[in-house]
């Protein structure tokens, strides 16, 4: 099951684990946090959210070129975990809003800085003929720190603390021993150095990524925050005590697909693999426009998180048979930017779309745009190489 699956990528897949239980510790009590505990309003809260993930979508551009032009990618990985796990939890000492927010964009540079030169070293680090599986079991560890986290603050809630920010300190712990594990386990894989101009131009992505970048651009602008899923779910009686069991569901189903997925694209194809997640997609939010009943929220919760499975391996390793190992970093930093910058429109135009008209003709949006960019995938971007070795890259 683990073939193929180098130390590096283990251990890093690890240090998601215990990255993702710190984070969801603290991330679904924010909202109760925010508004309830310090007083603010809903608009507050977006205006944190906005600056944080606009923050850490550009730095993840900037690590990416960076870390193409230095020998090491660990030393940014480690600054950018450290980071984010030491002030993560000092939302803890937070008084008022304002404190919450420095504390959030300190947690989103880290991720900013760290996120492009680890997925670089998870490339570097396996044979070209494994990496769709490499990527897929990084994402599983990824996402069962998602289930492990809330669990975990849930438990402690009702059983053992009573007040959050004695939650929020608690996290401090699996984010801790992430950054032990980067400093003892993970460690450098030898790489070419790009020495080409740092002028705009230079930094571009190369043409034969380009195409494929703008492509996922184009989908991502119809693939809307999943907040817009829960609150479907709601409209359709799906009860607040039952939402929490319906995101850990979809979180399961997410952890278990990506891993064989994601070995699936390295035995018939990136560009097929993501073409097919897309067109799960594409089915997916025609049925949340159609659902009517409980019933079909959980089937299609089920079926959208097969697309999470069968696309986030898959986009990381098509990339990554695009570039050159010399340019990694960059490529990493323009994908993990694309994919941010076109979060925010995505849920703009989304909850304007359902707010003026109906949700089913945001659903529809959503599904249409899919549709158009999985036909342009077929239509422009090339197929992955062949890949004839199996055997580890030293």
């Amino acid at each position: 099951m683990f073939s193929g699956i180098s130390a590096n990528v283990l251990m890093l897949g690890l240090v998601s684990f215990l990255t993702d239980v710190s984070s969801e510790m603290i991330y679904p009590l924010l909202p109760l946090f925010i508004t309830g505990v310090l007083g603010a309003g809903p608009a507050f809260l977006g205006m944190i959210e906005g600056i944080a993930e606009s923050t850490a979508a550009l730095l993840k551009l900037v690590s990416g070129i960076a870390c193409d032009r230095i020998r090491g990618r660990k030393g940014l990985v480690l600054a950018g975990y450290t980071l984010s796990s030491l002030s993560r939890p000092l939302i803890a000492l937070a008084a008022t809003p304002l404190a919450v927010l420095v504390v959030r964009f300190s947690d989103r540079v880290g991720k900013g800085i760290r996120t492009s030169p680890r997925d670089a070293l998870i490339a570097d680090s396996t044979a070209a003929a494994m990496r769709g599986k490499a990527f897929g079991f990084h994402r599983s560890l990824d996402h069962a720190g998602a289930i492990v986290g809330p669990l975990l603050a849930t438990a402690l809630m009702a059983w053992f603390v009573s007040d959050l920010r004695t939650v929020f300190w608690l996290a401090a712990i699996p984010g801790i021993l992430a950054v032990a594990l980067i400093v003892f386990k993970v460690h450098d894989v030898a790489h070419p150095v790009s020495t080409g101009s740092i002028s705009p131009v230079k930094m571009a992505p190369p043409r034969r990524i380009r195409g494929y970048l703008l492509i996922l651009l184009l989908f991502t602008l119809g693939n809307s925050s999943d907040v817009f899923l829960l609150l479907r779910a709601g409209q359709l009686g799906v009860t607040p005590a039952r939402i929490p069991l319906l995101w850990t569901f979809f979180h399961v189903v997410k952890m278990s697909s990506a891993m064989p997925f994601g070995t699936l694209s390295d035995r018939i194809g990136r560009r097929g693999m993501i073409v097919a997640g897309w067109a799960v997609y594409t089915t997916a939010y025609a049925g949340f426009a159609l659902a009517a009943s409980e019933l079909h929220i959980w089937l299609l919760f089920a079926w959208y998180g097969l697309f999470y499975g069968m696309t986030e391996g898959a986009e990381k390793a098509y990339l990554t048979d695009l570039a050159k190992p010399e340019e990694r970093g960059n490529a990493f930093g323009w994908y993990n930017c694309a994919v941010g910058v076109g979060a925010l429109p995505a849920s703009l135009l989304f909850g304007m779309i359902w707010q003026k008209v109906s949700p089913q003709a945001a659903f529809g949006f959503g599904a249409g745009l899919a549709c158009l960019a999985a036909l342009c995938l077929l239509a422009w971007a090339p197929p992955s190489p062949a890949h004839k070795t199996t055997a580890p890259e030293p």
